[in-house]
């Protein structure tokens, strides 16, 4: 039987790497992007390997569409040398950052950023890998619960959010002909290092989430690399078009 194969951008740490770690125990191979820090990513790939999973990691600025070309060239590489295939079977857009600007001050530069790194990046990069994906394959985009709640200071984040929600929407009607299924998650605040950790350190903003969280806790890295495994698994294999928000109930 052939392993398929996942890409997760932003794989070397935080959800995407939690992701990329429970994908990978699900019997997935995995081609995983970081953006500098080649060290950490390695170390996830060596802990694939330990497990007897597949893994390669790969450098890659989603905010650059220069480098999209590349990208693709080695994609390809990896998958003849390690897998002796030229598909993959899952795309995950994990690969962002964050900024804290209220809308009143928020400057050009920082506006374009998020375009480039949460809209324009993920847009063109899914056009470009649409060959190496196979038929009945599935698309996973990743959104905010920002989008349904507001927080000051999140604007342009939640604002370039937003428009990947409407792009899933179309993706998975003109993608459906080839049998290929697009859904967008939209995680909660989770504790891990985005913007800073101050999820995960702000001992304050840790516990006004958790009071405002119908579950009654913040968010962990296993919720949502638990439920990216199982939007892709096959049991999810009939639902395409769908937000699907994983918050435990923030703000309802």
């Amino acid at each position: 039987m052939t392993q398929p194969i996942a890409i997760v951008t932003g794989g070397s740490r935080g959800l995407g790497k939690n992701a990329v770690l429970k994908l990978a125990a699900n019997g997935i191979g995995i081609i995983l992007t970081y953006n500098t820090n080649q060290a950490e990513a390695q170390k996830v790939v060596e802990q694939i390997e330990q497990k007897g999973g597949k893994a390669a990691a790969l450098a890659l600025n989603v905010g650059d569409i220069s480098q999209f070309d590349r990208f693709i060239s080695q994609v390809q590489d990896r998958l003849q040398t390690r897998w002796q295939r030229d598909s993959v079977d899952y795309l995950v857009n994990n690969a962002g950052t964050g900024i804290q600007a209220a809308f009143a001050e928020t400057r050009e530069e920082q506006f374009d950023e998020m375009v480039n790194i949460h809209f324009k990046g993920p847009f063109f990069l899914t056009q470009k890998l649409l060959p190496l994906i196979k038929n009945g394959g599935r698309i996973l985009n990743v959104s905010t619960g920002l989008t349904r709640f507001c927080q000051p200071g999140r604007a342009s984040y939640a604002a370039v959010k937003g428009a990947m929600e409407v792009l899933t929407r179309y993706q998975a009607k003109e993608l459906g002909e080839r049998g290929i299924a697009v859904n967008i998650i939209a995680p909660g605040a989770i504790a891990t290092d985005f913007s800073g950790g101050v999820v995960r350190d702000n001992e304050q903003v840790h516990h006004y989430i958790a009071s405002q969280t119908a579950l009654g806790r913040v968010g962990q890295p296993d919720d949502i690399g638990d439920a990216i495994a199982t939007l892709l698994s096959d049991k999810l294999a009939w639902m395409t078009a769908q937000r699907v928000e994983v918050s435990g109930g923030m703000f309802l």
